[in-house]
């Protein structure tokens, strides 16, 4: 079956890989993404997979409408959207440039939020289709080394929350892919364990979420559990663990 796809933020390190397996499985691709050296290097991998493309700074939030309509235009309608742009920043700067913030909590969240709306609207009036996006592990809970970046991406897990509510007696499904940390450029500098994943391993898992009526995947999967017991834990028991609460 060939899906059309729509991928935003395309040249981040995993959403590059999930465009690079659609497009092995025959779907019709349009990418949007940042920088244009990066996008036109994934274009050329990708070959005639890609039926249309942009360059965008996804911060312009009046752009977002036009975005969505010219991405549904070139692929002739639209099955699946991914929305997978996102900025990390650095925490310690953040608790002391409030523009900095700003631009950390607009990229994560309301970024994200002005392409979902009218992405919604057309999945809603199409009465099928799926739309996902990437948020974190980040978001589930407070902690020093990075609650800039882990607010915004819980604000987004909200939103997403409600989204598929209002979506849900239309058909339309709607996807939240908290992810754990993954080696990327944007974790570049940051110590690795073995709870990290593996990009390809991490595209499959959302592509596979986005076959199914799956509404919410921790990938890797075993960040579940950890989350379950992370949550779980009192204020004052959470403080006392360094490898928790610690910088």
């Amino acid at each position: 079956m060939t899906r059309r796809t729509l991928v935003i933020g395309a040249t981040s390190a995993v959403a590059a890989e999930v465009a690079k397996l659609c497009a092995s499985r025959g779907d019709r691709l349009y990418l949007v993404a940042r920088n244009p050296v990066k996008l036109q290097a994934l274009l050329t991998e990708l070959g005639d997979a890609v039926v249309g493309h942009e360059t965008a700074d996804l911060d312009d939030f009046d752009r977002a409408p036009a975005i969505v309509r010219q991405a549904i235009a070139a692929l002739g309608g639209l099955d699946r959207a991914l929305i997978a742009h996102g900025y990390l920043g650095d925490q310690d700067r953040s608790e002391s440039d409030f523009a900095y913030t700003c631009r950390i909590l607009d990229t994560n969240f309301r970024s994200a939020v002005a392409l979902l709306m009218p992405l919604a609207d057309h999945f809603e009036a199409q009465g099928k289709g799926h739309l996902a996006a990437i948020t974190s592990v980040a978001g589930e809970r407070g902690r020093p080394r990075n609650y800039t970046y882990g607010a915004a991406k819980g604000a987004l897990t909200r939103y997403l929350q409600g989204l598929r509510s209002r979506l849900y007696r239309s058909g339309a499904r709607v996807h939240n892919i908290k992810l754990g940390p993954v080696p990327t450029p944007m974790s570049e500098g940051h110590p690795q364990n073995f709870l990290w994943g593996e990009k390809r391993r991490v595209a499959r898992g959302i592509v596979k979420a986005m076959e199914r009526r799956w509404h919410t995947v921790y990938l890797p999967g075993h960040w579940a559990l950890v989350m379950t017991v992370v949550r779980a834990l009192p204020e004052f028991v959470f403080q006392r663990f360094g490898f928790l609460a610690g910088r």
